[in-house]
């Protein structure tokens, strides 16, 4: 067996693993309950019904997305020392980053598959409101699109933090990078008009070293019909790639030092 054969078993594994996981359910379930609650507010708003079902919609596929790319990729690694299958796998040939690598595409995979089924959610809420299908309603695909170059990212920092802390401290830390990464152009507005030379340097050093989440939201775009520019979609896959393989590269060399009794 190579090395692809080996990341593809690790992931065909975590993704077994992660569609076991109830909360999996508890999300979906609650997502589409929330697309359920946005027919209700579109078919009392007179005139904006579509505009408030897009945004709530996609809305709710981003916020119970991330909710699953940390609550469950934090516990990737930690569920599988704590079960101690971990010390079998790595008994084997198998590299320990062909093991992170593995984790990190099997939780990616089950997020496309979620977003995906949350999507069709979202398009049968929409037919549902408005009674047909324009062209501009394919918008709303491209919004999703970054919204998994979003998830790409998450992943990746939930990985990374799971290698070096415990799943609690990880889902913080995941927590805190998303938060920060959504307001980094204002972090670093801030350091300019703080008037310390020490701030500006930190929240410059910030702004270019965190991921900038900010640059993924296009929820109101598309609720507004408006589409993305082509070459804002394909310098936001080559962003997400680019801190994808830092993070990833990052996990499997704190993976590397890390020991296990």
């Amino acid at each position: 067996m190579n090395s692809i054969s080996r990341v593809a078993t690790i992931a065909v594994h975590s993704f077994k693993e992660s569609v076991r996981e109830k909360v999996l359910y508890n999300l979906v379930g609650f997502a589409l309950l929330l697309i359920a609650a946005a027919i209700l507010f579109g078919s009392i708003s007179v005139g904006i019904q579509k505009t408030i079902l897009i945004n709530l919609g996609l809305s709710s596929i981003s916020v119970f997305g991330l909710l699953m790319a940390i609550f469950i990729g934090v516990g990737l690694v930690a569920k599988e020392i704590e079960r101690r299958t971990l010390y079998n796998i790595l008994s084997k040939p198998v590299a320990r980053a062909e093991f992170i690598v593995g984790k990190y595409l099997g939780l990616l995979v089950t997020l496309v598959i979620n977003t995906a089924i949350m999507a069709l959610g979202f398009y049968a809420a929409l037919y549902y409101v408005t009674r047909q299908f324009v062209r501009a309603d394919a918008i709303a695909l491209e919004a999703i699109y970054l919204i998994l170059l979003q998830f790409a990212i998450v992943v990746g920092v939930a990985i990374f933090f799971s290698c070096i802390s415990t799943p609690v401290l990880s889902a913080v830390f995941t927590f805190c990078v998303y938060v920060i990464g959504n307001y980094l152009a204002d972090i670093r507005w801030f350091g300019r008009e703080n008037g310390s030379v020490l701030m500006e340097k930190l929240t410059h050093a910030l702004y270019f070293l965190l991921p900038n989440f900010a640059n993924f939201q296009a929820t109101s775009l598309a609720a507004h019909g408006m589409r993305i520019p082509g070459y804002l979609l394909v310098s936001d896959s080559l962003y997400a790639l680019l801190y994808v393989t830092v993070l990833v590269s990052a996990a499997v060399l704190a993976f590397e030092e890390r020991e296990f009794k």
